[in-house]
């Protein structure tokens, strides 16, 4: 699999974090300064309003602490969780002026990987008792890659390569500039760090064999029909690992984990999700300190 960062996800998701806050805030939440007593003490409850999988509670709660320390955020789930339409997912209290201006960052964080692990969910269900793991791909929302991964692994799901610079990917325009699979592969493993994991993307069985021979880490079968990778996983016999992409449905996915694929990756996880559907509902009316 990838290879880990350099510096830790914690470290990545708190700059992360601080970006969304200052996109959001700008010079300041006119309205809530506008209208809200700075005194005023508020509770509210997140709410499911769609059955799925609960996830990026941690975000959240690291959300309302980065903006108010005083506003105190308790999760009543754990993320990947299963969730049930209209059940309490966590709960606020604390300034009024901090739980207004900070929750729509919380629930938009909040939904989108809620969704992307539900997502998940599903195709790590199907294929449950085989051999196939679930990864995502790099089409996810530039600047929120870190946390939409996140959500893949709550979701039950396995992490491809971060971004370009953890895992040498060898694609199609890659074979077209260097002009062969074999002359692709020479160059990464004389270029690339040493020990870096080395994926060629092929295209049919004579690309398939000539990635065999090259004993790379991994091959990928691309855009490749199921009697085409019926006949490719015969034909590896288990030399190298091998991983389905492309055109990648929930309702194909487990006749293509019982050819006996080692890996399949869903760009649908992040690039098309559905958001889960959370509400904050407020107490009213809040309390003066």
């Amino acid at each position: 699999m990838a290879a880990a960062l350099e510096i830790s996800e914690k470290d990545i998701i708190h700059d992360l974090l601080s970006e969304v806050l200052k996109e959001d805030l700008g010079s300041g939440d006119v309205t809530t300064l506008s209208i809200v007593p700075a005194k005023l003490h508020l509770r509210g409850e997140f709410c499911a309003k769609d059955e799925g999988i609960a996830a990026g509670l941690e975000i959240a709660h690291e959300v309302f602490s980065m903006f108010e320390e005083t506003a105190n955020f308790l999760p009543r789930v754990s993320d990947g969780e299963h969730v049930s339409r209209g059940q309490l997912i966590a709960e606020v209290d604390g300034p009024a002026r901090t739980i207004l201006s900070a929750e729509r960052t919380a629930l938009n964080i909040m939904q989108r990987m809620s969704g992307i692990a539900t997502e998940t969910g599903k195709f790590a269900e199907v294929v449950r008792g085989t051999r196939t793991k679930i990864l995502d791909t790099r089409k996810t929302v530039p600047g929120l890659r870190i946390l939409d991964k996140q959500a893949v692994r709550i979701g039950g799901g396995y992490n491809h390569r971060f971004g370009l610079f953890d895992m040498v990917l060898i694609k199609d325009n890659h074979i077209i500039a260097a002009g062969s699979i074999s002359e692709a592969v020479r160059r990464a493993r004389f270029a690339a760090p040493e020990g870096m994991e080395i994926e060629v993307e092929v295209r049919d069985l004579e690309e398939l064999e000539e990635a065999l021979q090259l004993k790379v880490d991994r091959i990928m079968l691309d855009n490749m029909t199921t009697m085409e990778m019926v006949k490719a996983v015969g034909h590896a016999g288990g030399r190298t690992p091998l991983e389905a992409s492309g055109n990648i449905t929930l309702e194909r996915v487990r006749e293509l984990a019982e050819i006996g694929l080692d890996y399949i990756s869903v760009g649908s996880l992040t690039h098309s999700v559905k958001a889960l559907d959370i509400s904050l509902l407020l107490d009213s009316p809040g309390v003066q300190i």
